[in-house]
């Protein structure tokens, strides 16, 4: 069984993915920071509040905090704020990676285009023209057998 798991782990595409899961774990955390830090302040801002992440609604009259922290630890609240922040943080995400994948895409296409015209050898020609070729070859070694 030992044996098995490191033919597993030992295959290209479980390191592939292991490095891809990463990367993008830190990549998040930089679309974490431009969703909070940049956007959703502007966002907070033109909506009449600084902090949009903070928004919600109480779902219990026990609720009177207005840090969402500090609301939850109160009772059931509606974080509808905190939910807007993580679509527009995957929105972000999804639209960033489907950029890279695209680009990766069209770089492999034109290297396999590329391979296939490096490969592609010369299709031979129709009977009748190889045919008039040796035709024309025998003709030329005629003349100089002639002189």
């Amino acid at each position: 069984m030992l044996n098995e798991f490191k033919t597993f782990i030992a295959r290209g595409n479980v390191m592939d993915l292991a490095v891809g899961v990463i990367i993008g774990a830190a990549f998040s955390k930089i679309v974490d920071s431009v969703v909070n830090d940049l956007i959703m302040p502007i966002v907070g801002a033109l909506f009449g509040g600084f902090d949009f992440a903070n928004y919600f609604l109480p779902l219990s009259s026990q609720v009177t905090e207005n840090s969402l922290a500090a609301a939850r630890e109160q009772g059931a609240v509606f974080a509808y704020g905190n939910f807007l922040t993580v679509v527009i943080n995957f929105v972000i995400l999804a639209w960033i990676i489907f950029l890279m994948v695209k680009g990766v895409n069209k770089l492999r296409s034109s290297v396999e285009r590329q391979k296939i015209e490096e490969k592609k050898e010369p299709a031979p020609p129709p009977e009748d023209v190889r045919l008039l070729m040796e035709i024309r070859d025998l003709l030329k070694t005629a003349d100089t057998n002639r002189i």
